[in-house]
């Protein structure tokens, strides 16, 4: 079964605007929910701060991963995803992404400058991964 990833309209427009506000740098998220089967259903966004204020890269601080970890385990959610910008190119990952995404084995959503929303997962190779609307 093909894996999915489910987020709200407004959890959407939270990220795209996320994006904007912070174009023409790479944004970023992490996405708090549960996985339900092949399903990892987004319950809450936490917006994060790029430390490298790069519009190539994006770099969540220790201290802040440390502090969303902290978040999460306490509303008992799991991480589901992760979320950033591309505000200069297409919502694909990157090589960059790709050896992220080996040691961040979650769903990760990336959003384009056309405001365009791609998910992915890295399963051997880069999968495109549904988004549903929940």
């Amino acid at each position: 079964m093909e894996k999915s990833i489910v987020i709200t309209q407004a959890q959407k427009e939270l990220l795209l605007n996320h994006a904007s506000k912070f174009s023409p740098n790479e944004s970023c998220a992490i996405l708090f929910g549960r996985v339900e089967g092949n399903k990892n259903i987004v319950e809450e966004v936490y917006l994060a701060e790029n430390i490298d204020e790069s519009p190539v890269n994006f770099t969540i601080s220790n201290e802040e991963l440390l502090k969303a970890y902290k978040i999460a385990e306490e509303k008992k959610l799991d991480i589901v995803g992760i979320f950033h910008s591309h505000p200069n190119s297409d919502s694909f990952p990157s090589s960059t992404d790709k050896k992220f995404m080996e040691s961040n084995p979650v769903v990760w959503l990336i959003s384009s400058n056309k405001d365009e929303l791609k998910a992915y997962s890295l399963n051997g190779n880069i999968e495109q991964v549904s988004i549903l609307n929940s």
